[in-house]
């Protein structure tokens, strides 16, 4: 999440997806031929999403309402920290930190080490080590995590929590989160970030890592345990009293070290503890490393990190007028309350909300001191001692601020990597074995049934290829209806007739209504089955269903309402490719139950993907025409300026197979592609 520094928390001008000319794929269309594309169901999957995650919160609300003693609070303990290693794990191979001092800074009551070490084999992590003057004997230590400030630890909040700890005798490393501060990815040759500092990077790093089955959120916890493990090689650190904190995106940070790392002793998040659920409710989009794979399936809440850390001191520190919802943040302090009380340590959980707006401000910052000083003893203070701001420059651990001139490794080529172990060590798939592997990677499986459907009024003056037009939403599932329109020359009120065999299905890229005005493809199908029944198709998300949630027009943002859903999809151990899938799926069934015995399957751009996956599942799919379908999910993982979506890709699907491999058991089916895109949307020569 942004963080209050100047930077607004949606509606970003982050840049294009693919395939499109325009933020706004209704905008685009509307600039094409004067007329906004239908959608007659902007809330659906919002209301979908809500309604899943609602349902799961009870069930996992009645378990935590069972536990009634000291053991069944040590059992829930026990149980989350099991699934938050399912989340982020597993772990790399600890390495060796080579770490090294580059600069030692001499100020009043304490020393600055500008520090750089390694938290994997070459990729350099930067970051400021606060050490106090004139105490005896070893100090508690300090880790700090950062929000979203461009110039990470160097930001004046981060600053000031680092020095306010340490002019009253705690040592403190403080590093900069992968993509600010110090350790752009993405750089220009005046070491700038090309694609913007921290959001922006975390977006288009991490959401590539998920096809070789990575979390961003587990790289950015890595780092956070090996500054640990940095901080413990200083003799002037206690090992015994070790804490963290951090505030926005370094909350965040935080929260997940609670639970993945035994060694903390105590901890402040700020500004980050709420839960899922109102996140979601609230249309709040939220980085790639801040949603954890399956966390959502398996019952897992903020909370719970820190109740993997119980019974050792935490306080929770919130904002009255956060754009995180306070209310899930008292929901949380108060489940907490319970199981501390069971484990028989009461005062060992706090909370505290300032308030102002989002940020790591003084109140916040003294509500932390006084928390860590009751646990160590270190200090009596309650206000915050004077500080003294540096300039960035001062605090840099590289010659000119960008561990790129050091010629770090960045977090894409590690991706790029995976991806080219992964081909390689990949069998080829086909027939039976391909569609196994299909129904295990999406988890979907044919159903015999056929779906329910309403008949909508028609809409005239669409100026489609036919005279006439009725639309059908089928149900694929509750509460989700993929929009199927027939194209007609006579007028269609009642269920499709059952007067032709063979059917045309077009899965648009955007928008059905826009495609069947101005995609030339469509024409030239009809064109050739004429005998066909001829149907187009908005799967969820798209079209007639495109969310107006998040924000004004932000269905094409790289952090607006179709990333949201994805993330969230990846959440529930599921995939929105999958669900999109399933919608095809479904669809198809329709169609059959309809009368339809054979089906030509056409699709452009984004629609491309699930029709893949569905002709390779559907044997009533005889033929299949795409246009701008994707080269290769291994394109996108190994293109450092991609620019497919989120929504367009499969967690871990790297591991078993590739686009490819469904192209070629489709060639069994007539397939045709004209004009591939690779990674970056470009169209593939030849």
């Amino acid at each position: 999440m942004l963080q209050a520094t100047g930077l607004g928390l949606l509606g970003l001008a982050m840049g294009e997806l693919p395939g499109s000319s325009s933020a706004h794929a209704a905008e685009a269309a509307k600039a094409a031929d004067g007329m906004a594309p239908l959608n007659r169901f902007p809330r659906m999957v919002q209301e979908y999403y809500v309604n899943r995650v609602r349902r799961l919160e009870q069930t996992v609300r009645a378990r935590r309402q069972e536990m009634a003693s000291a053991e069944d609070a040590q059992k829930y303990v026990a149980g989350v920290r099991e699934k938050i290693q399912q989340c982020f794990g597993p772990w790399p191979e600890k390495t060796p930190l080579k770490a090294r001092t580059t600069k030692t800074i001499e100020r009043d009551t304490y020393t600055i080490e500008n520090v750089i070490f390694e938290s994997r084999p070459g990729f350099l992590v930067t970051g400021n080590l606060y050490i106090p003057k004139g105490r005896q004997g070893q100090m508690p230590g300090i880790v700090g995590t950062c929000g979203h400030s461009t110039n990470g630890k160097a930001a004046e909040a981060y600053q000031s929590f680092a020095q306010g700890l340490a002019r009253q005798g705690y040592v403190v490393f403080i590093y900069d989160p992968i993509g600010q501060g110090e350790r752009f990815q993405y750089t220009t040759d005046k070491l700038k970030s090309s694609v913007g500092a921290g959001v922006k990077e975390h977006l288009l790093g991490g959401n590539q890592q998920f096809l070789v089955g990575e979390f961003f959120g587990s790289w950015r916890a890595w780092d956070g345990i090996r500054a640990l493990d940095y901080l413990l090689t200083r003799k002037e650190v206690n090992p015994q009293i070790v804490g963290v904190t951090g505030n926005s995106g370094g909350g965040t940070m935080t929260t997940w070290l609670c639970g993945v790392e035994a060694r903390w002793t105590m901890a402040a998040p700020s500004c980050f503890v709420t839960s899922f659920r109102r996140n979601l409710e609230n249309e709040l989009p939220a980085d790639t490393e801040q949603c954890p794979p399956r966390a959502l399936a398996l019952g897992l809440d903020h909370e719970d990190f820190i109740a993997a850390m119980a019974p050792r001191p935490v306080i929770i520190l919130a904002k009255e007028k956060d754009f995180f919802d306070v209310r899930g943040t008292e929901e949380a302090y108060r489940r907490l309350q319970k199981l501390y009380d069971l484990l028989g340590y009461p005062n060992n959980i706090a909370m505290f909300a300032g308030p102002t707006y989002h940020g790591y401000s003084q109140e916040n910052r003294e509500e932390m001191y006084k928390f860590f000083n009751a646990m160590t003893q270190v200090s009596d203070a309650e206000k915050e001692p004077a500080l003294t701001i540096e300039k960035d420059e001062t605090l840099w651990c590289t010659p000119n601020g960008q561990v790129a001139e050091l010629k770090s490794r960045t977090m894409m080529s590690f991706t790029k990597e995976m991806s080219e172990k992964l081909r390689k060590d990949r069998a080829p798939l086909n027939g039976n074995a391909l569609r196994q592997a299909l129904t295990n990677v999406l988890k979907i499986r044919r159903q015999s049934s056929y779906p329910d459907y309403r008949i909508l009024r028609p809409q005239n003056g669409r100026q489609y290829p036919t005279k006439h037009a009725i639309t059908y939403a089928v149900e694929t599932e509750p509460g989700i209806q993929a929009l199927v329109t027939r194209l007609s020359d006579e007028p269609l009120y009642s269920r499709p007739p059952k007067d032709k065999k063979r059917a045309v299905l077009y899965v648009s890229h955007h928008s059905a209504d826009a495609e069947l005005r101005d995609e030339g493809l469509i024409k030239e199908i009809m064109e050739a089955e004429k005998d066909a029944a001829v149907y187009a198709c908005d799967v969820r998300g798209i079209g007639e269903s495109q969310p107006d949630t998040c924000d004004a027009n932000s269905f094409l943002n790289p952090y607006g309402s179709d990333y949201f859903y994805a993330i969230h999809a990846i959440m529930l151990d599921d995939s929105y490719m999958a669900q999109k899938t399933w919608d095809l799926l479904r669809v198809i069934d329709w169609l059959r139950g309809t009368g339809h015995e054979g089906i030509h399957l056409v699709a452009k751009g984004w629609g491309t993907i699930p029709a893949t996956f569905a002709a390779v599942m559907a044997d009533e799919v005889n033929q299949v025409t795409f246009k701008h379908a994707l080269t290769s999910f291994a394109d996108v993982a190994e293109t450092e300026d991609y620019k497919w979506p989120l929504s367009c890709m499969v967690p871990g699907v790297l591991k078993t197979f590739d686009l490819p491999d469904c192209y070629r058991m489709l060639s069994g089916k007539k397939l045709k592609i004209i004009e591939p895109w690779n990674g970056k949307g470009e169209v593939v020569a030849g």
